[in-house]
């Protein structure tokens, strides 16, 4: 607790200095921020009343008033760039309960299929043979594996269209 005159003393500086400050906040940060600006200022001017300099008060009072403010642009243009930044995260991290959704879909259609037809799709997709390779596994020529994985993957996006998982994620909300 500050003396009874060191608080007289802050007392005229603020009574002679507000409506100065007030004016410099307002011409900087606008009406809106004027009130916490200088009310920032005089706070801090309290906390150093014993630096402050006596003669120069007003110019000293302005210097902290400037900080204050170019401290509170530098705040919201940090909190800018996190959010811009959170958004593009937020924008580029795919939906993890789409992608479940999507596996489990594939999943359950690609057992519905025959046993060739699931050899000849994980040959390629899952083993990562080229049809030549997966040709040769399944033991035929490759135009005929290719046409065996044409039929094999027509089949399994038509059981894809057809599951019942698909169906409920594809229909339109009820209200």
């Amino acid at each position: 607790m500050a003396d009874p005159e060191t608080a007289r003393k802050f007392t005229a500086l603020y009574a002679e200095h507000h409506r100065r400050v007030y004016a410099y906040a307002v011409a900087r940060a606008g009406q809106p921020l004027a009130d916490e600006v200088v009310a920032e200022t005089f706070l801090v001017a309290w906390r150093r009343f014993a630096q402050m300099p006596g003669a120069a008060a007003l110019p000293w009072l302005l210097g902290v008033a400037r900080n204050v403010i170019r401290e509170r642009y530098r705040d919201e243009e940090r909190q800018r760039a996190l959010a811009a930044e959170m958004l593009a995260w937020v924008a580029d991290t795919p939906d993890v309960a789409e992608g479940v959704v999507e596996r489990s879909t594939v999943l359950t259609a690609l057992a519905t299929l025959s046993e060739n037809d699931r050899e000849v799709l994980t040959l390629i997709a899952w083993d990562g043979l080229s049809p030549r390779a997966a040709a040769r596994v399944v033991n035929c020529s490759t135009p005929t594996f290719l046409v065996r994985l044409h039929r094999a993957r027509g089949r399994l996006e038509q059981a894809v269209a057809e599951s019942p998982a698909r169906r409920r994620v594809t229909k339109e909300p009820s209200r």
